[in-house]
């Protein structure tokens, strides 16, 4: 007898649309770009929503009300680089992210509008091994976006406003992928597109110029999360917990 309440094990194979909901200009490319450019590539339709303009971040003297602006360029670009032409910005302030109600509706927003059956975020856990990995802003993006997933977007009497007065009907997402979670299930082979994936980070002049050996780095990192997931030697990966919602 087939149970009623079973949820899929294994992440679609393919989606039609994806939205990756992530806090900062940057944040999608240093841990998931690769994996983007394998979904646009088998023609998935890639939105991003950003939700700060990245403000608060960089390493030099460039002015503070120019780093927004710059950021939102350098992430257009580098967007562009694995196949996405969608960049939206929620602009909330850089580093000081709570949860929220406005930050759940203006999420959910974005996700009656583009329809996915995929959402990629950050996990809203602390990863202890890797706390560069749990920026509070990345935590409170991916406790927001989930709520906004469930059960807000699917709601229709959640947020009424967005029916009413944008005609924004209820949706619901099927699967939320969790990049730098501590309990990532799987992984995404990514080696044809590194070099995308890398020219994608470059794009971000502003925050990784820095890094005398960027591609090293990356590629370090991306051949560690491959043997951790049993992959062949010389492969690179991208991991992700993977939560069935539908």
């Amino acid at each position: 007898m087939t149970n009623p309440f079973a949820r899929p094990t294994q992440p679609a194979e393919h989606v039609e649309r994806a939205l990756c909901v992530l806090a900062h200009p940057d944040d999608v490319d240093f841990g998931s770009a690769g994996t983007v450019a394998t979904w646009t590539a088998a023609g998935t339709e890639v939105t991003y929503c950003i939700v700060t303009d990245g403000d608060a971040g960089g390493f030099d003297e460039t002015p503070r009300h120019e780093m927004g602006p710059l950021r939102q360029a350098e992430q257009r670009a580098a967007a562009a680089v694995v196949g996405v032409e969608d960049v939206r910005f929620l602009g909330y302030p850089d580093g000081r992210l709570e949860l929220s109600l406005d930050l759940r509706r203006d999420i959910s927003r974005v996700i009656r509008q583009v329809r996915p059956q995929r959402v990629l975020t950050s996990s809203p856990e602390r990863f202890w091994d890797r706390i560069g990995a749990s920026h509070p802003d990345h935590m409170t993006v991916g406790e927001s976006t989930l709520r906004a997933v469930y059960p807000d977007a699917r709601n229709p009497f959640a947020w009424p406003e967005l029916l009413a007065d944008e005609g924004l009907e209820a949706w619901t997402v099927a699967e939320v992928w969790l990049g730098a979670s501590p309990r990532a299930d799987h992984a995404v082979d990514v080696t044809a597109v590194a070099d995308r994936k890398i020219e994608a980070l470059s794009c971000h002049k502003s925050q990784v110029g820095h890094m005398p050996d960027l591609d090293g780095f990356v590629r370090g990192w991306m051949s560690q999360t491959a043997q951790r997931f049993g992959l062949a030697e010389g492969r690179l990966a991208e991991a992700f917990h993977v939560v069935h919602t539908a």
